[in-house]
């Protein structure tokens, strides 16, 4: 997904936001948006939005000297997350579709997202995910709710590469492979966090953090962008991605760096953004699970 105009001023907001987060005075504020002024001109508006993202949360680190100004948000997510984890569970265990309700809990914790709402009160955000009433019979849409083409999709694939986004999010993931375990134990899922801190993005100790790690391997991708961009990512990674027979990716900032993949991608998340909205073709606030591969034939026809 390219960047548009109307992405710039969230540039601005995600600067001023992440700088008042790690501490930085008037001064340091000032400074980091006068950079970003001199970038944003040379900045190509074909790449991805977290391309331009990832340069901001740059000077961010090198102007504070704080390497991960949202890492008490994060620590939080994960405890408070781990506090409804067994409701999660109860939700899904008499529900009468497990994995659909699974699906439904992995997208709604995809809500807990700093970078879109440059603001985050994370009990109110994960009351929210508990309380949501996940009506399966609501999901009517199949322009983005390909329900059947994951199921078909993950009853053949061997190896799965599932990409996280945000802290405490990952007990929501946590949910969901438990459910996918559950149906099929011949599948290795391989499960990729970021590399550096960014945002409120889940790293490796997230993961582990949240329990991740006890029931499929953790990997990161060695980014440092709040997405996946792929020509960035280590070696390890880009092994796994090449290979995986199904991709499971979540959040906004990896569908905007995934999105012209040529690969068996699924993306799961919230839309958050209006452009984003615009570039799926949904309303504010869908509920996306969306196959790469069905939408790319749907277009090419």
């Amino acid at each position: 997904m390219k960047t548009h105009l109307d992405c710039i001023p969230c540039f601005f907001k995600q600067a001023l936001e992440a700088t008042r987060a790690a501490g930085g005075d008037e001064t340091a504020q000032k400074k980091i948006l006068d950079e970003i002024s001199r970038i944003i001109p040379e900045f190509p508006l074909e790449s991805s939005p977290p391309e331009m993202a990832t340069i901001v949360y740059r000077l961010v680190r090198e102007i504070t000297g704080i390497t991960d100004p949202f890492k008490e948000v994060k620590e939080k997510s994960n405890r408070l997350a781990l506090d409804i984890y067994p409701e999660l569970k109860r939700k899904v265990a008499l529900s009468e579709d497990k994995l659909l309700t699974a699906l439904h809990l992995a997208i709604a914790g995809n809500i807990i997202d700093y970078g879109v709402k440059n603001s985050l009160d994370v009990e109110h955000e994960i009351e929210k995910c508990l309380n949501e009433d996940f009506n399966i019979n609501s999901v009517s849409d199949e322009d983005i709710f390909d329900y059947q083409e994951f199921k078909d999709a993950f009853s053949k694939a061997k190896s799965i590469v599932y990409i996280a986004d945000n802290a405490g999010e990952v007990v929501f993931d946590r949910v969901l492979i438990e459910e996918l375990n559950n149906n099929s134990s011949d599948k290795e899922i391989i499960y990729a966090v970021r590399g550096k801190p960014v945002i409120n993005d889940a790293l490796y100790e997230d993961a582990c953090q949240c329990g991740v790690d006890k029931i499929v391997r953790v990997i990161s991708s060695g980014m440092d962008a709040p997405g996946t961009i792929i020509k960035s990512c280590s070696d390890e990674f880009i092994k796994l991605y090449e290979n995986a027979s199904m991709i499971i990716s979540k959040g906004q900032g990896n569908f905007e760096t995934l999105s012209g993949e040529d690969k068996p991608i699924f993306f799961l998340f919230k839309v958050k953004c209006p452009i984003v909205a615009k570039e799926v073709g949904c309303e504010l606030g869908s509920v996306i699970l969306k196959s790469k591969l069905k939408h790319d034939n749907i277009r090419k026809g």
